[in-house]
């Protein structure tokens, strides 16, 4: 019986001997870690989290948001396909670059698809207008990655 009670015991003292032997990171006299050496920047991070975020979208077929006049194109475009739902811009934005995914990604059903995707509270889009919009974003370039 002393084996079985003993066992336990030694493999205990064994892992608590093994970590007060690893190193806390401490590097100064008073054993605070060095934070300057710890932590990484918040820029890095910004800029490691921007770059990893951008390369996920890119690397499922999704465009990056358009500014100035490429997204003024694109909102003219997508208004003439589906006038009701280019009310929301920002949405329609969000809609396309998703309707992008689907079509560089050779979805089925495209244009149901748009027609879901552009659809909001108060703004219907018909699968006629889901084709119209599809049209629209290759006519664009838009999906282009």
């Amino acid at each position: 019986m002393k084996t079985r009670a003993t066992l336990p015991v030694v493999i205990l003292l064994a892992t608590a001997a093994a970590l007060t032997a690893c190193d806390d990171g401490t590097s100064k006299a008073d054993g605070k870690p060095d934070k300057a050496s710890t932590a990484p920047s918040k820029q890095a991070t910004a800029v490691a989290a921007t770059s990893s975020a951008d390369a996920l979208a890119k690397a499922t077929g999704i465009p990056p948001r358009p500014t100035g006049a490429a997204r003024a194109r694109l909102l003219r475009a997508l208004a003439a396909a589906a006038p009701a739902a280019a009310r929301y811009e920002d949405k329609v934005i969000d809609a396309a670059r998703n309707q992008c995914s689907a079509i560089n990604g050779g979805a089925q059903r495209l244009d149901h698809l748009a027609s879901q995707r552009f659809t909001y509270k108060d703004a219907t889009t018909t699968e006629a207008e889901g084709k119209q919009i599809n049209q629209a974003l290759k006519n664009t370039g838009f999906c282009i990655v």
